[in-house]
């Protein structure tokens, strides 16, 4: 199996699920995402995300460790607890933008609101990226179809939770006076991290197996930092179930995916 081009490929689907969400500034217009849908969507993403980090990364982590003659729970936690770190000083060495709110978190920059908007959800797409690659680059070093089945199974379930993150930028940016098709630019382009980081966690991963359990359970701690921190509190700030309904859906959805493709 060629890891790189299999990576090209799943990380290739989820960009277009994002720039395929960013289109729907053309058939809303500046109407706005229902309150509800949002909220439906990002409780989606992060059960997707909460199902890939335990099937897809950190499961593999224990048994590729165990394979490798290593004690399986030490590099899955270690692993986990470098990415959580990782993506707490990201957070802290830049803005962090929460729809809704006017001012961003994190440093001051002199950045403008739809900027900060951008560039918080794309700086969120690095984990995932790394996730897809590392599944792939799982498969390929292995050879082994199941593995292959349960990296195709995350990136769709990543392609699915990214049609609303793209939609997510595109819709608020168009509302607020930027033109259909920049806004559209704009929200495709949050996804470019997803392929860009997932080719080169490859070529990484591929240097030396012997890192491969520490990345998978990087990407997974990474993933969890970023539902627990934004996803789901953006998801229950209505105070309604939906963002809980969502959840749910997302992580059975991801569940059965793997389990059944892999």
């Amino acid at each position: 199996m060629n890891a790189v081009l299999l990576a090209s490929l799943g990380t290739g689907f989820t960009f277009f699920m994002t720039a395929l969400g960013a289109a729907t500034v053309f058939l809303f217009g500046k109407k706005a995402l229902s309150d509800r849908l949002f909220r439906c969507s990002l409780g989606f993403a992060a059960g997707v995300m909460i199902a890939a980090s335990v099937w897809s990364l950190l499961i593999p982590a224990i048994d590729k460790a165990e394979e490798l003659g290593k004690i399986g729970w030490i590099p899955a936690s270690g692993g986990f607890a470098l990415g959580v770190f990782f993506l707490m000083a990201l957070d802290k060495l830049l803005p962090a933008f929460h729809p809704g709110e006017d001012r961003p978190e994190g440093v001051k920059k002199s950045l403008g609101h739809s900027t900060m908007l951008v560039f918080a959800i794309t700086l969120h797409n690095i984990p995932e990226g790394m996730a897809q690659g590392l599944a792939f680059a799982l498969a390929a070093q292995d050879n082994s179809k199941v593995l292959l089945a349960a990296a195709i199974a995350l990136a769709i379930g990543m392609g699915i939770q990214n049609f609303p993150e793209g939609a997510a930028i595109s819709l608020p940016l168009i509302q607020s006076g930027m033109s259909k098709k920049r806004a559209f630019l704009y929200g495709a382009l949050s996804g470019i991290l997803e392929p860009i980081f997932g080719i080169i966690t490859v070529f990484i991963a591929g240097a030396t197996m012997e890192l491969l359990p520490w990345l998978l359970s990087f990407a997974a701690g990474a993933m969890l930092y970023v539902v627990v921190e934004e996803l789901i509190p953006e998801a229950k700030l209505s105070g309604s179930h939906i963002g809980t309904f969502g959840t749910m859906a997302g992580f059975l959805i991801m569940m059965i995916l793997d389990v059944a493709l892999g």
